[in-house]
């Protein structure tokens, strides 16, 4: 398969970005710091490692090639959004470190963005917000006590705001909308561009990318891989959803499978009707995760959840499309926006997120070990993984700072269980939002045991 057909964005990358793989690890060497995985986590390390110390060497290695895993394949949103809730940041570093690491979420959105002006990166960066639609009465209770929570944790009207239901409906007309929660901290954005456009910046710096390079251990200072040995002060691990591949890493993260469809360029009679004028990325508020943007060349690029987990954390490229999956996301399109009946679907495509068993995301440093990493974003990757390089960055460079005290930092999750519990556990976790979603359809009223069992799962 060609690697332009991996998704949309890596078949609309621009005709002179190639995808011509860089060459391999030439044989065994020393550097500062060697990264493993040339996605957004290993090259927003590697980048602000670099303009913090312009003489340090780095190495990037990546068994495919640069922005290959989710990192080219999502829906696109740099979002503030964390996959842990408000109260399981607060058990461990109190209210205000988790209205610290918020707060820094929120303005990463705003990095990224900025970081794309300066370096040059076309990404498409359309900083319009995200809008969650409530479209059954069962949702609206659900979003006022988000609403409530985020108040009660300092966040006001400009992060977190009702919209009613003429309001929601002037942003982004769905059916059966009955009003919804809108925030200015997300952008809409052409993933593969960002992450091959960071690629080209950071080796134009000076890091050296070695692409078709396995790696097969992991050690303290020593990385092995099929082309040599990289000796490193500092190791790091950024391997999200492709993690369980590493010899005994199989249960540390799951991958979760993540599908997504795109449809032709749409006309203007569509957009006049439906709005999203300033490609607000958009969901609703079901249970099995929806997510949705308007795309830079007018087309809808639509994703969510509900394909199977695969026995032993398995990773493998027939999983990254699913034809039951793919047509159950392209029938919700419809259901959201009828007037897609007829449109032309161009793209399938998905591929896998890391999920740790407390859905909690980490990024750490082992200064005995040198071994460092990052990841367990479960999906909502494209700004944490920004946050994450310029806290390994400071870790890294031994900086005590505001990013080093933040929650998330030194998390440790706990094991996945081993097989087959894991795959019956996760499998029944994967019906459990559908079930869910079901139940509030007919009945116009919350579920309330799968999803108390969802929400224990999630630390939601």
């Amino acid at each position: 398969m060609s690697l332009r057909d991996l998704s949309l964005w890596h078949d609309t990358l621009p005709t002179d970005d190639q995808l011509t793989p860089r060459p391999a690890l030439p044989g065994d060497t020393e550097v500062d710091v060697a990264i493993v995985g040339a996605g957004y986590t290993g090259l927003w390390t590697a980048y602000y490692l670099r303009r913090r110390n312009p003489d340090m060497r780095i190495a990037v290695v990546e068994s495919q090639v640069a922005g290959f895993g989710a990192s080219g394949r999502n829906g696109g949103w740099c979002s503030a959004l964390l996959p842990m809730g408000f109260d399981a940041m607060a058990a461990t570093h109190g209210k205000d470190g988790a209205t610290r690491l918020q707060r820094a979420m929120n303005e990463t959105v705003d990095e990224v963005g900025a970081v794309a002006a300066r370096e040059g990166i076309d990404c498409h960066f359309a900083k319009g917000g995200t809008f969650r639609a409530a479209r059954n009465p069962a949702h609206v209770g659900r979003m006022q006590a988000e609403i409530a929570e985020h108040r009660a944790y300092g966040f006001g009207e400009d992060d977190l705001r009702w919209l009613d239901r003429d309001a929601a409906a002037r942003l982004v007309n769905m059916t059966k909308v009955e009003g919804g929660v809108y925030t200015p901290h997300c952008a809409a954005i052409h993933p593969a561009r960002l992450v091959r456009g960071l690629a080209r910046t950071v080796e134009a710096s000076g890091v050296h990318i070695f692409e078709h390079t396995k790696v097969l251990e992991i050690q303290p200072r020593r990385l092995v891989t099929d082309r040599g040995v990289i000796r490193a002060d500092h190791i790091v691990r950024a391997t999200e959803g492709f993690t369980p591949m590493l010899p005994d890493q199989a249960r540390q993260v799951i991958p979760i499978y993540s599908l997504m469809i795109a449809t032709e360029p749409l006309p203007a009679s569509f957009w006049d009707e439906v709005g999203l004028r300033r490609r607000e990325t958009f969901s609703d508020a079901r249970r099995l995760i929806i997510y949705g943007q308007r795309t830079a060349d007018d087309r809808i690029a639509f994703g969510g959840r509900g394909a199977p987990y695969h026995f032993g954390s398995k990773v493998r490229p027939e999983y990254d499309r699913n034809a039951r999956v793919h047509d159950d996301i392209h029938r919700t399109l419809v259901e959201i926006f009828p007037a897609l009946r007829d449109a032309r679907i161009t793209h399938r495509w998905g591929g896998p997120v890391g999920a740790p068993r407390d859905w909690y995301c980490s990024v750490g440093h082992d200064r005995t070990t040198g071994l460092a990493w990052a990841g367990g974003y479960v999906g909502d990757g494209v700004g944490t993984t920004n946050l994450a390089g310029r806290t390994l960055c400071d870790l890294i460079s031994g900086d005590t700072t505001d990013l080093t005290d933040l929650p998330r930092v030194n998390h440790r999750s706990r094991s996945w269980e081993p097989e087959p519990l894991r795959w019956i556990g996760i499998n029944a976790m994967v019906k459990l939002p559908i079930g869910a979603d079901e139940y509030e359809a007919k009945h116009q009223r919350p579920e309330r045991w799968r999803s108390a069992v969802l929400n224990r799962v999630l630390g939601h």
